[in-house]
């Protein structure tokens, strides 16, 4: 097959890679010309990717994978088009359709009879229909169903590990006509590999889920149950720190019945996924009390945290305090929705010094993204961690000199570790 992937971020390169290492022709499109360069000279655009440069370095002197900027040296005549285009959103996460919509007008004028298009971005639920198939027929002339077909396929990969989850998920498509859905199954069953998975109800593969719709809720379920689960456990914390109680313990006693699945608490949630998605559920159902609540009560947590803080150090009014972590999770380079933002933003408004330590990042992109740059080595007197990079666990006061207070909002260390420092974890007091 001849497949375009739109979009080659930390997302669309890897599939694209995928689609092309099980034998097809790929040519990845992106805005950013420096992005295409590096493709095509082999180069991983963006670190963290396990096997991404590797496979590069295989595919692209091959033939199997080239990049461009122009969608019509790519669209007229594939098979498949797999649209990736990030979907931006506010700091409330309302959408904002604008570089999607761009991408699709642009699609559609290029489009040519007999291609599938998967669009894999998460969107509410109703978009596909509503939006994309309109601008799609409109701009190409063609008829969806007829001369070509559309379908919603969510991604549901983790960043760094896309190659692992691509296998050891069921790949869920939804379409506009039954037989857009078996393009659908047809195209992803060509691109992909299973893992044998005994604890699902059906084969793992290609999911049809009946309907486009369901298929656009399905991403948006399983990211909103986590972002209620994990508000609901740190709800459990914020009682527990107050109540003298180990909350990690009874998480544990709890999920040793097997109908009690609680995730863990912490100081933030943050990604592009966890802290949006739930947002976008909330844009087609609004009364949505559950979803709302515990969106309100994760993002409240960088504010507890510092306030958990402020009861163990005393008056943090000039003190010098180190956030631990600027990316929204460990091993990660990218701050989408971090926990950092708030989390400053609150010890400054005590009174704090805020200073930001990530091992992923120079002092010039601390600055760029409005933080003092912190060094191991350099006097403090409390740290935060905010984001659970490796390294974490393996600090101590002579990292640290003047230390005081160490507050463990991801739990990667522990107090034996910080001798004569006041060692606090969210939910144990």
């Amino acid at each position: 097959m001849k497949i375009a992937v739109i979009a080659l971020g930390k997302i669309g390169l890897p599939l694209a890679v995928q689609y092309a290492s099980k034998g097809h022709e790929v040519i990845g499109v992106d805005v950013n010309a420096e992005i295409v360069e590096q493709v095509n000279r082999a180069v991983e655009p963006f670190p963290g990717e396990k096997h991404l440069q590797d496979k590069l370095g295989e595919l692209v002197p091959a033939g199997a994978l080239r990049a461009t900027t122009d969608y019509a040296e790519a669209i007229p005549g594939a098979d498949a088009v797999v649209l990736v285009v990030p979907l931006f959103v506010d700091d409330e996460a309302r959408p904002d359709f604008a570089w999607m919509d761009s991408a699709t007008e642009e699609l559609g004028r290029h489009l040519t009879a007999g291609t599938l298009v998967s669009y894999e971005t998460t969107l509410p639920v109703g978009t596909t229909r509503n939006r994309w198939k309109p601008v799609l027929e409109k701009n190409s002339g063609l008829v969806e169903g007829t001369d070509f077909h559309l379908v919603f396929s969510p991604e549901r990969v983790l960043t760094g590990r896309v190659f692992e989850d691509l296998r050891k998920y069921p790949k869920l498509i939804g379409g506009l006509s039954e037989a857009g859905a078996a393009r659908a199954v047809e195209f992803y069953e060509a691109v992909l590999d299973f893992d044998e998975r005994s604890d699902l109800a059906r084969p793992n593969g290609v999911w049809d889920l009946g309907s486009v719709e369901a298929s656009e809720l399905a991403k948006l379920a399983e990211t909103t149950y986590r972002d209620v689960n994990i508000g609901l456990a740190n709800q459990f914390a914020r009682y527990a720190t107050t109540a003298g109680i180990d909350v990690y313990q009874v998480i544990e006693a709890s999920n040793s019945q097997p109908y009690s699945h609680i995730h863990q608490p912490g100081i933030a949630v943050g990604g592009h996924c966890i802290p949006v998605y739930p947002r976008l559920y909330l844009w087609n159902d609004p009364e949505a009390s559950v979803v709302r609540a515990a969106r309100e009560a994760n993002a409240g947590m960088p504010d507890f945290t510092m306030g958990l803080l402020e009861g163990a150090h005393g008056d943090l009014t000039g003190a010098r305090v180190v956030v631990l972590g600027a990316a929204y999770r460990g091993g990660v380079k990218e701050t989408a929705f971090s926990g950092v933002f708030a989390a400053v933003e609150a010890l400054r408004s005590r009174g704090a010094t805020a200073l930001v330590h990530d091992p992923m990042y120079t002092d010039e992109e601390l600055r760029a993204l409005g933080f003092e740059p912190y060094h191991l080595g350099d006097k403090v007197n409390a740290a935060v961690v905010q984001a659970d990079h490796r390294e974490y666990a393996e600090l101590g006061p002579n990292d640290l000199p003047g230390i005081s207070t160490f507050v463990d909002g991801r739990r990667v260390s522990s107090a034996d570790r910080w001798p004569g420092v006041d060692y606090r974890v969210i939910g144990k007091a």
